[in-house]
């Protein structure tokens, strides 16, 4: 196995203790984006349930890739609290590559979206909860781990002014077709969130599983979560 070089972990740990991460999805299950888009002329459906403390999250979030270079989605989510169902979110992002990732190399993105919240947000007021970030990916050892840094902008409905999301996360291969994901984000004031869990591809780039545990750091379990989710990707 190849050793990932000290020079390179020393910086993918340095950048730990300065970004936590960012908002909008990225691949499941982590919220920390990547520098990929699904292939040209390809879709994929990312579909998960959320339990957080007094509520359950179901999501889907569709996303195609019609020009090559252009990876549009739109989806949202319906929570059940207090035996009640609605739709509590709904997300629309573009996403660009700037430099495609390359094995032992890195690659850069670019992505825009808005994520309102019907019910709390006044129609048509679409200027609010835009945000903006740029995903920035390394990869160490021939892909056996991959490091993710977020660092962005979003602006909240009931704000005046933008607020700066950052963010590390990783994607460590155990085997073939599992990987280990870490990692640290930040979307709110106060102390950053982790989550931590496993991701399976059941038939490879095309039918993915996986599950997470997620809290606030020092939170002693007060917003902790549990997720689980389906990953489909369609041929080109």
């Amino acid at each position: 196995m190849q050793r990932i070089p000290r020079a390179r972990l020393s910086a993918a740990f340095a950048c730990l203790q300065l970004c936590v991460a960012a908002a909008a999805q990225a691949a499941r299950p982590m919220i920390t984006d990547d520098a990929r888009i699904v292939d040209a002329q390809a879709c994929q459906l990312e579909t998960w349930v959320r339990r957080n403390e007094a509520s359950t999250e179901q999501w889907a979030l569709p996303a195609c890739n019609p020009t090559g270079n252009l990876e549009l989605s739109f989806g949202g989510a319906r929570t059940l609290e207090s035996g009640t169902a609605r739709t509590t979110d709904v997300q629309a992002q573009a996403k660009t590559i700037l430099k495609p990732l390359e094995t032992n190399g890195w690659g850069l993105a670019l992505a825009v979206g808005n994520l309102r919240h019907p019910g709390e947000q006044p129609r048509g007021d679409f200027a609010r909860n835009l945000y903006g970030y740029v995903p920035l990916s390394l990869s160490y050892a021939d892909d056996l781990a991959v490091v993710h840094f977020n660092i962005g902008l979003l602006r909240q409905e009931n704000e005046s002014r933008h607020r700066v999301t950052s963010g590390l996360g990783a994607e460590i291969r155990l085997q073939p077709r599992l990987f280990f994901i870490p990692e640290v984000f930040r979307q709110e004031q106060g102390r950053p969130f982790f989550q931590a869990g496993l991701r399976y591809w059941i038939v490879p780039q095309r039918v993915q599983i996986d599950t997470t545990y997620g809290d606030r750091l020092g939170g002693a379990g007060a917003r902790q979560w549990f997720s689980v989710g389906l990953r489909l990707i369609t041929p080109r």
